[in-house]
């Protein structure tokens, strides 16, 4: 289980890195140009996008790079990255896979009742 909480944290933090780049990026070029901004529209918090776009890859990366060793932590991390995305982005189809290969690699980190090593992690 805590294999698999480090594939799918890595691979969302992965995933999460482009929608990232992406959401900052549209926020910067609608700051910059305000005809986009009128012609697209905006977020409702930039500032939320900016942040998010840059700890919640970091947190699902980082989150599953340490669920080997240390899977309550790394469980919580990979939540947290889960949650800052969905809040900030929404669910749809860009954010999908990212939402969910966090939000499953943190459960089961976070299920990995039995660690491989003698000390618990609850």
């Amino acid at each position: 289980m805590r294999n698999a909480a480090l594939t799918l944290g890595i691979i969302a933090g992965m995933i999460g890195m482009v929608v990232g780049f992406a959401g900052f990026g549209y926020t910067e070029v609608a700051r910059h140009f305000g005809e986009i901004e009128e012609l697209f529209g905006m977020f409702d918090d930039p500032a939320l996008v900016r942040m998010v776009s840059i700890l919640s890859p970091m947190l699902a990366i980082a989150g599953g790079a340490m669920a080997v060793s240390r899977a309550l932590w790394g469980g919580v991390m990979m939540l947290l990255s889960a949650t800052g995305m969905y809040v900030a982005f929404g669910f749809n189809v860009f954010t999908m896979f990212p939402i969910c290969f966090a939000g499953l690699g943190g459960a089961l980190a976070l299920l990995a009742g039995r660690p491989d090593e003698p000390r618990a992690h609850f």
